[in-house]
């Protein structure tokens, strides 16, 4: 089997891990989540996924993806003709979980990831991928469509790689051309953000975050109007997802809820309403 290699750049390898993650957890009895696909997407690829095996955080990335996962699944059952833009979609599969038959989705990414991705997705009447940096305007105009919306955009591991200004550019983006849209997106606070050279997986890799957020609450002040409908840690997860979780994984989150790590109450979840 001839496997593809991953040229991908500094902050692009970090999509690997989630990755891993959901490929791993697919081979469980009782899996945070099913995705088969990332099964064999991660036996296709060349690379030394070996070096997160056992790693904590994997965990983390499931969950936040189950939670991203609920938002998507909600606002497609309020709005099934809406529009679901993956912002940094990676080698993400939340398409393949979650497609009604009906949504439009877009899926964007730096162009060396598109050009990984497209090995083994392919565009359809109702799904694009955009090879663009999200801080780029151009790729607004391709998802705009008086016809398209609402919208849901997804920001899943991706806005901390940046910096400030940058997220700040984003959100004035999507307010400006997709006003009253909704934004998930997690934030890492000062806890997370000092201890990157200690963390279990960032560690194994050379991307580092640059922008971190103390409360999620100020991303209101950034633009008159944002209304922050949701913010949740990994272990504050909303009640009915909590119940769905597999019981070991309820008890884990349990424990670490007593625990009140700084570095973990510092990374939050977040769902917003753009102005």
């Amino acid at each position: 089997m001839n496997r593809e290699k991953p040229h991908l750049g500094v902050v692009q390898e970090t999509l690997l891990i989630p990755l891993y993650a959901r490929a791993v957890e697919n081979r469980k009895q009782f899996p945070l989540l099913r995705d088969a696909r990332a099964e064999e997407i991660v036996a296709a690829l060349d690379y030394d996924f070996a070096r997160f095996d056992g790693l904590p955080s994997l965990t983390g990335a499931l969950l936040r993806t189950r939670l991203f996962d609920r938002w998507v699944a909600d606002f497609l059952s309020e709005h099934p003709d809406g529009t679901v833009v993956e912002i940094g979609t990676g080698l993400n599969t939340r398409h393949e979980r979650l497609d009604n038959g009906r949504a439009r989705w877009f899926e964007i990414d730096l162009p060396d990831v598109i050009a990984l991705r497209r090995n083994f997705f392919a565009d359809t009447p109702r799904r694009t991928m955009i090879a663009a940096s999200v801080t780029d305007e151009a790729w607004a105009a391709e998802v705009a469509s008086p016809a398209a919306g609402p919208y849901l955009f997804v920001a899943e591991a991706v806005l901390p790689y940046l910096h400030e200004p940058e997220v700040r550019r984003v959100v004035g983006l999507l307010s400006e051309r997709f006003p009253g849209s909704l934004l998930a997106l997690d934030t890492a606070g000062p806890g997370f953000f000092d201890t990157q050279e200690q963390h279990d997986a960032l560690s194994k890799v050379d991307a580092r975050m640059h922008w971190y957020c103390p409360d999620p609450a100020r991303l209101a002040d950034w633009r008159p109007g944002t209304r922050v409908l949701a913010s949740h840690t990994l272990t504050t997860l909303p009640g009915p997802l909590a119940a769905e979780l597999p019981v070991p994984y309820q008890e884990m989150l349990s424990v670490l809820a007593a625990q009140r790590l700084p570095h973990a109450e510092g990374y939050r979840l977040n769902l917003l309403r753009l102005p």
